[in-house]
């Protein structure tokens, strides 16, 4: 009899980590369908980086220009938008540079098997509130803030 107790304690124990991971997993980064086509997706959310208050599209990177030149062929198109507010890093370097490896923020245009256009990106709200302090200041209210403006017109 206790052992039986004991079986569907650890049972539950095992069921509960397996749910908490991919709850987890799927709660960091957000994935949504553009409403536009690639090239468009790509152009509008460079110009809405730049036309947000601080904000500098640091670079688009082709990851699949990038592959090829070590010799892997990806069919779908990849490019991730790397974008800074320097006056939001400055406030979180003073204090948490550890975080730094989160910096810049990014957002991922991407094709699907079937075509479809998806933003991803990391979900800083939920990131920052982790984090607590300046972290959760800067990341979980400006930056996430930030980037629902700039993710707009685009998110289908």
């Amino acid at each position: 009899m206790i052992e039986g107790l004991i079986i569907g304690v650890l049972a539950g124990f095992a069921l509960a980590a397996v749910a908490a991971k991919l709850l987890i997993s799927r709660m960091m980064i957000v994935t949504r369908p553009s409403g536009l086509g690639f090239e468009q997706t790509v152009a509008k959310l460079s110009g809405n980086i730049e036309a947000a208050d601080g904000w500098v599209l640091q670079s688009v990177w082709d990851m699949n220009e990038s592959m090829a030149k070590h010799g892997v062929e990806f069919p779908h198109r990849v490019q991730k938008l790397n974008m800074c507010n320097a006056g939001y890093a400055g406030e979180v370097l003073t204090g948490d540079r550890w975080v730094s490896s989160l910096l810049p923020c990014g957002l991922a245009v991407w094709e699907d098997d079937g075509g479809k256009v998806w933003v991803s990106k990391m979900n800083t709200g939920l990131i920052g509130r982790m984090f607590g302090g300046t972290i959760a200041r800067v990341m979980g209210g400006k930056v996430a803030n930030d980037e629902k403006r700039i993710t707009a017109g685009v998110l289908g």
